[in-house]
């Protein structure tokens, strides 16, 4: 009951006539001070960062409970400011996080919203980022980034219209940032990103070079079209030091009454004085900022304001005597548009930020791995919301019940969120929303079946159940129930073929596919430490196994029977082996997998061409490093830090033993390290990759040591230090041992500072052998090669120290039953040529993130009867799209409209064929409804492409073209008036699209 309340109030959006936009409103670039030209001009920016979670779940910061944890309620800050804002016009608030506006927002009588209205449009009260909350950019996967900034955005759009269009990206406290989230906002049509945390020697090396304002080139496939103005803030997000005037702060206020015996206005005008002046050594521009703001300020804002009023006044009035400093109230935007009438020129960024130190011995890769299991359900949540969002608009339901997800899902982005750095009574809130928001979620797919199953009126639709748990091999419905319909949805655009694993308690199954013809079933045992993890809640001891065919944007239904006698023809049974000499060898038509029976371990692969590798793989630990953080050189390994206590990884595979499990559909090696870790490695009949499918935990930690557990790769490539990784998902980054592009860089922790973000996946080369062995994670994990030829990546985490970071505890999760928390996942792994490699791994990608989604229904009634009642095949589109494009987003947006989202999934230099551009063609491709006419929108789907401006940047070392010019060009001479759609590599287009069922 508490999480509809929840849905129902937080997530409900209020829509609002606009306030009336004149030209003579100062919304957006139009009522900004421009400054002197011959001062040193300070732009004061008020805000305050409010995290959607963190030390507080949600709730509580918003209405500001728990008080003994912090001091912080998000309703009285916003209450405080606007009272200020209102009773005076000259000063000027920033905000951010939308969903807490919102929520806000609908607690207000109309008087106020119209007051409230007035000032965003006056432009004292300036909205920046925008989206639902402040995205973490390690962990968090470019759909989910785009559809939480969609969410935010539209929220303002509906409530304040074009005054309510944020023109600044603010990325003021994520732990470092990609290169792919600056080529989102440049395709959101963000002006510029200001960003709080970057390298202690990055930001150093900045300073001495005046650079730390730049142009962003956030993608060599996209160009101009992902260039951003990107400036790091000199204080992180803090006031300067001594100059925090909030009611949480202890610095000094001003006293500038002449009366007064303790007057220190001559004192601290003298000391801003010099923090500017040193700042401006620092900038390019006699244009600098100030961050007048921190964590939760503003709760009273007179407080602030009180003090900035006479800090700007008397630091001004020392311009009489000679000073250059002169101070205002500002917005980010305004500050943007001063740098840009700068006319000058600015260095080019082309890397990215990651990773992240913030002294010698934190390095905050520790997060890219915390919390596996809550990464690992955000997926699930994700490939949940798209699934509902297709169903909705293609079965043209309700859409309000797709808030309560969508925004849960938007919460889940949070830089304390997917990053797994928040309390742990906030996880355990962050769960239980978004598995509420799930269960709602359910509901729509009922719904839709109700409409999609039935062939006549005569077929009473069947309730669709759902196995929350099938990755621990647990499904109610289908030990206990027979016969049984197994629904399987395919949310991606492609005809695709999937595995699909049914736990069972049965000794022999039928399964019938959507023509009712028999498809080859195997029943495949469980490995035993699936028996023992905690809270496991089954009978089964099998799973059928079988393979499914799916259409495109659709589903297929399976029928599934208990059988009491095998015959030959379902020849399912699995035959076990125990050790033996020489090797265990899994093999199909495309790979063969050599697993050595002395230790147990994977050792060579073999492609159907001849081409050997080899490849052992095996799980490590890392000593969690202890300390009190007392000094850098005492930084404990913690949620943020990934700190180990020595280089070389202890190993965990001494004494594996081994079971071999073979049959017609697939074959397993069934691995058992020692009582906390296991694997299974599967090779399906008709499949390029091989599934490494392990279960981790509890981690010991009775002799009081933390551990950090890797699962590696060792093979025989010569990748010469080099690597490469995944950008939030989709573009591919080049990394080198050691090495950053724009600094010399000096490590003083050689694994964790070459640990990068693998949101999809990481691959090494051996360009003389033209091989590319890549590894894919179905969750966000920090990866490297800390040595030639190895690939590794982080899967679980236990530690037992804080790291002085703030979140106070250490990162040590227990599971049901009071033990450590047992995870299990999957990595997917691809031997390949290097010419061919992208179009294996590009499509796996997709696929695992848009998984097919299994629903279960019981029926009383004969297959035959079963087939006459109900639609088994059904596929939303009449035509599948092509193997490079695909479609990113379907779903309802408002008065008959549709949000339509397609991506061309290649770089330009990946692949000879499937690189090139592509057109898609919208009309007739949609089985339950005609796209009438469409019409183009930013990325995040809040602006027209034909109205949308960019400031234009000149860059050093590349031609001067202007964004703007660089984005057009797609009206008649591409063929919208057609619905025909033209994709380049990497290239992402959105569309409003009026449809017609």
């Amino acid at each position: 009951m508490k999480y509809l309340i929840f849905s129902l109030f937080v997530i409900a959006v209020t829509f609002v006539d606009s306030f009336p936009v004149h030209d003579d409103l100062k919304y957006g670039y139009k009522g900004c001070p421009t400054g002197e030209k011959d001062k040193l001009n300070v732009h004061l920016v008020c805000h305050t960062h409010n995290d959607v979670g963190w030390l507080k779940t949600v709730d509580q910061y918003f209405y500001g409970a728990n008080q003994s944890i912090q001091r912080a309620g998000v309703q009285y800050i916003i209450d405080s400011v606007i009272q200020s804002l209102v009773h005076d016009p000259s000063k000027r608030f920033i905000y951010v996080e939308t969903a807490f506006f919102s929520r806000w927002w609908n607690d207000q009588h109309d008087s106020v919203r119209h007051s409230v209205k007035k000032l965003v449009c006056n432009g004292q009260l300036e909205f920046i980022g925008g989206g639902w909350s402040m995205n973490d950019e390690a962990a968090a996967h470019y759909n989910s980034i785009i559809d939480q900034m969609t969410l935010g955005l539209r929220v303002l759009n509906d409530t304040f219209g074009k005054c309510g269009v944020p023109k600044i990206a603010w990325q003021i406290d994520p732990f470092g940032h990609s290169r792919e989230q600056a080529s989102l906002f440049a395709q959101m049509f963000f002006d510029g990103l200001f960003f709080g945390r970057l390298d202690y020697q990055d930001k150093d090396n900045r300073e001495k070079t005046q650079t730390m304002e730049h142009v962003w080139k956030g993608s060599p496939n996209l160009g101009a079209k992902a260039d951003l103005f990107t400036g790091a803030l000199p204080n992180s997000y803090s006031p300067p030091a001594g100059f925090c005037f909030d009611i949480l702060c202890d610095d000094p206020p001003i006293m500038d009454d002449p009366g007064l015996k303790d007057n220190n206005v001559e004192e601290r005008v003298a000391e801003f004085i010099k923090i500017a002046e040193n700042q401006a050594k620092s900038y390019a521009t006699n244009h600098i900022v100030m961050t007048m703001g921190n964590d939760f300020n503003y709760q009273n804002a007179a407080t602030w304001f009180k003090n900035l009023d006479k800090l700007i006044k008397h630091v001004n009035a020392k311009q009489s005597n000679g000073s250059r400093v002169n101070v205002f109230y500002s917005t980010p935007s305004c500050y943007l548009q001063a740098l840009n009438q700068a006319n000058r020129t600015w260095t080019a960024k082309y890397d990215d930020f990651m990773p992240y130190a913030s002294d010698p011995h934190a390095y905050w890769t520790g997060y890219f791995t915390s919390r596996p299991s809550l990464k690992r359900y955000e997926r699930f949540g994700n490939n949940k919301l798209q699934v509902c969002k297709q169903l909705t608009a293609r079965t043209d339901i309700e859409e309000i019940t797709l808030d309560f997800l969508k925004k849960a899902m938007g919460i889940m982005q949070h830089h304390d969120a997917i990053t797994g750095t928040a309390k742990q009574h906030v996880t355990n809130d962050y769960y239980e929303t978004l598995a509420a928001a799930i269960e709602s979620c359910h509901g729509i797919v009922n719904e839709a079946y109700e409409k999609l199953l039935p062939k006549n009126e005569s077929a009473t639709p069947l309730t669709q159940y759902f196995c929350n748990y099938l990755n621990i091999s647990e499904c109610s419905i289908t030990e206990t129930d027979s016969p049984v319909a197994i629904n399987i949805y395919n949310p991606l655009a492609w005809n695709v073929t999937e595995y699909i694993r049914i736990p069972v308690t049965g000794k022999a199954y039928k399964v019938l596919d959507y023509n009712g013809n028999p498809v080859d079933v195997q029943i495949v045992p469980l490995p035993s430490p699936v028996f023992k993890i905690p809270g496991r809640n089954s009978k089964s001891e099998a799973e059928v196994v079988f393979e499914a065919k799916l259409p495109a944007l659709g589903y297929a239904t399976y029928l599934m029977r208990n059988i009491t006698s095998q015959s030959d023809k379902y020849k399912q049974a699995s035959r076990i082996k125990q050790n033996t000499e020489g090797d265990w060898i899994l093999k199909n038509k495309f790979i063969s997998v050599y697993v050595d029976s002395k230790s147990g371990l994977l050792r060579q692969l073999q492609l159907a061409d001849g081409t050997n590798l080899t490849v052992n793989q095996s799980f490590y630990w890392y000593r969690g490093m202890n300390g009190d953080n007392s000094n850098f050189d005492k930084r404990a390994s913690g949620a943020y830090i990934f700190r180990p206590n020595g280089t070389e990884p202890i190993p965990l595979g001494s004494n594996v033993t081994v079971n071999f499990v073979n049959g017609s559909v697939v074959q397993e090696i069934h691995q058992t390290f020692n009582p906390w870790l296991s694997q299974v490695i599967r090779l399906y009949k008709n499949s390029e990759n091989i599934e490494f499918k392990w279960i981790v935990g509890p981690i010991p930690i009775d002799d009081q040591i933390g551990k950090e557990i890797i699962t590696r790769f060792d093979t025989d490539l010569k990748s010469d230090g080099l690597f490469y990784t995944d950008s939030n998902g989709r573009e591919i980054l080049l990394r080198k041992r050691d090495y950053r592009p724009t600094w010399k860089l000096s490590v003083a922790e050689p694994v964790a500072g070459n640990y990068y973000p693998v949101n999809s996946r990481i691959y090494i080369r051996d360009k003389k052998r033209n091989l590319q062995l890549t590894v894919l994670n179905d969750r966000s994990q920090g990866g490297s090669s800390i040595k030639d030829g190895s690939v590794e990546l982080m899967i679980h985490r236990r530690l037992l120290h804080d790291d002085a970071f703030g979140v106070g505890e250490a990162l040590n999760e227990t599971g049901v039953n009071g033990h450590g928390l047992v995870i299990t996942g999957s990595h997917f792994l691809i031997l390949s040529n290097m010419t061919k490699a992208a179009s294996k791994h590009r499509p796996l990608a997709q696929q695992l993130f848009m998984q097919p989604q299994l629903s279960f229904a019981s029926y009383n009634s004969s297959e035959k009867d079963y087939f006459k009642l109900f639609n088994v095949f059904s596929p939303g589109l009449k035509t599948t799209l092509p193997p490079n494009v695909h479609l990113l987003t379907l779903e309802p947006w408002k008065r008959g409209t549709i949000l339509i989202r397609l991506e061309h999934i290649y770089e330009f230099d990946e692949d000879n064929t499937l690189s090139k551009p592509v057109d898609v063609s919208l009309k007739d491709l949609f089985k339950e409804f005609n796209v009438v006419s469409i019409k183009e929108t930013t990325l995040s789907a809040n602006q027209y492409l034909e109205e949308a401006k960019r400031l234009c940047w000149q860059i050093e070392g590349a031609s001067n073209v202007c964004n703007n010019s660089a984005v057009r060009g797609y009206g008649k001479d591409r063929g919208l008036d057609d619905l025909i759609v033209r994709l380049g590599p990497m290239e992402i287009r959105t569309f409003i699209a009026q449809v017609t069922y």
